[in-house]
């Protein structure tokens, strides 16, 4: 980005809460049922019916607050947001307004140069969501309403972020945590998390905000990024232009990686907020707040210390590993069974999440269990298989689903570790190259991994590698010894 000017940034993240049903309502959250159906007289905003709060959303917004270090308001109020929308039958939205649930917290971000940036969060509120417009249906858009009512958590933060970066990192930390939380599961292809952004350039270092733009329709952290770079990139020629930014809503096409104009915003909208009057105010009580306190897990931060600090681990590895919760709990099991913690961290990162990316499946979905990975490793390191050989046993415990002792025993796969079979074997590949032997005497050291690959093959890679290296060194220089003698 031009060095004369910054951008402000700012994040609305929308989270879709866990819970069985909806917020006002006993209608089901379950994504992908029939269009239409999960749906009741509340939801749809029938004459004569009145909401009644799910407890559950209410504890879920708290836990979310203390995790990104909010005060928890006792008192918050429900008010009616309204604006008329196909997919909004009720003509208003129950959202949060003056008294949100949480507000003034903020959460931490590392950066590439290893320090950390504080973003601040300006309120968390609940709400309701509104329902699904599905265009391009011959001509005409069908309107799915399953998911109105379903709970939210707007999450505000404050224009602290500078630069398409910052605002991923920030993202994949709230992500993250959401996870951790097990209140949102973090699918932005299904609509569970989306995000708009909010956007404005100013000279570095001023202090007055510019006017800014608003983007909509980001269906993925990369596509965030992109779209911050690109109205970033365009709103500082259209200044150097002497063009005069219009406050606007954009719509990001990915396809063609630009934003166009969905509709001009000179003046705020009027949404006539005013306190729902079928909805008594959310009272979050000190016994309660504390109750919900108790329940938070081990949040990510925390946790990859505790990787570094327990298991010895690199920064890098603890990072990988605590991505996720399930991914940091699966390694927890495979070193409950094995103390090779940085063998157990390899495989893990490499192996593990490698199969699961390929296949796009989550670690639960993972077909060896973290118990028998741990055996394998510990197999490694007693010696009775080879690297080699465990990555031949991997993709059989994957398909198969047996122990790799099991795999071992059937396909006779034993290191071999007795010395005096691989002095055998080494004085026999030693005779029938003596070419290469006077090449390595003569300072040829490279050809030292012929007579290793030699081996190999004579033993179909069950030698010990290790022991290997020890007697075919040992075996060379006898020779040398000999040779030297003899002149």
């Amino acid at each position: 980005m031009n060095s004369k000017y910054e951008a402000v940034i700012g994040l609305e993240v929308h989270a879709q809460l866990l819970t069985d049903t909806k917020i006002f309502c006993g209608c089901s959250t379950k994504f992908g049922n029939e269009p239409n159906s999960n749906v009741c007289p509340v939801c749809l905003g029938h004459s004569g019916v009145l909401p009644v709060l799910n407890k559950k959303v209410v504890e879920f917004s708290v836990l979310m607050g203390l995790a990104t270090n909010c005060t928890i308001n006792e008192n918050s109020i429900f008010a009616r947001k309204n604006y008329f929308y196909p997919d909004l039958p009720k003509g208003y939205q129950i959202s949060q307004y003056e008294l949100p649930i949480c507000e003034h917290g903020f959460l931490e971000i590392l950066m590439k140069d290893g320090n950390k940036k504080k973003i601040g969060i300006t309120r968390i509120h609940m709400e309701e969501d509104a329902g699904k417009l599905i265009h391009d249906q011959g001509g005409k858009t069908l309107v799915d309403i399953n998911r109105c009512g379903v709970p939210l958590l707007e999450i505000v933060s404050e224009p602290d972020i500078r630069t398409p970066e910052e605002a991923y990192l920030y993202l994949t930390k709230m992500k993250q945590i959401l996870q951790y939380l097990d209140i949102c599961d973090g699918n932005m292809e299904e609509g569970s998390l989306r995000c708009d952004a909010n956007i404005s350039i100013r000279l570095s270092g001023s202090e007055k905000f510019s006017t800014k733009t608003e983007i909509k329709n980001l269906n993925s952290f990369r596509n965030v990024e992109r779209a911050l770079t690109y109205e970033i990139h365009r709103q500082i020629e259209a200044v150097k232009d002497g063009e005069e930014i219009i406050q606007q809503t954009l719509l990001w096409d990915a396809d063609l990686n630009e934003a166009y104009p969905m509709r001009s915003k000179e003046e705020a909208h009027d949404y006539r907020y005013f306190p729902d009057p079928d909805l008594m105010p959310v009272v979050v009580d000190k016994e309660w707040k504390q109750e919900i306190y108790s329940s938070i897990p081990e949040l990510p931060d925390k946790k990859l210390g505790r990787f570094i600090e327990w298991f010895s681990l690199p920064h890098y590895d603890a990072e990988v590993l605590t991505q996720s919760k399930d991914i940091a709990a699966y390694y927890e099991k495979v070193v409950s069974i094995t103390d090779d913690y940085k063998t157990a961290s390899n495989w893990v990162m490499s192996e593990v999440l490698g199969v699961i990316n390929e296949k796009k499946i989550g670690i639960n979905d993972f077909s060896v269990e973290p118990e028998k990975l741990g055996k394998m490793i510990n197999l490694i390191k007693d010696g009775t298989i080879s690297s080699k050989i465990a990555k031949e046993i991997f993709p059989l415990m994957i398909d198969e689903n047996k122990d790799p002792e099991e795999i071992i025993k059937e396909k006779n796969l034993v290191q071999i570790s007795d010395e005096s079979e691989i002095l055998k074997i080494v004085e026999i590949i030693l005779s029938n190259n003596k070419d290469q032997v006077q090449s390595y005497l003569k300072g040829n050291e490279k050809i030292l991994g012929f007579f290793i690959g030699q081996i190999m093959k004579e033993t179909k890679g069950k030698a010990n590698p290790k022991i290997v290296n020890e007697i075919l060194k040992k075996k060379l220089e006898e020779i040398r010894l000999l040779n030297n003698q003899e002149k």
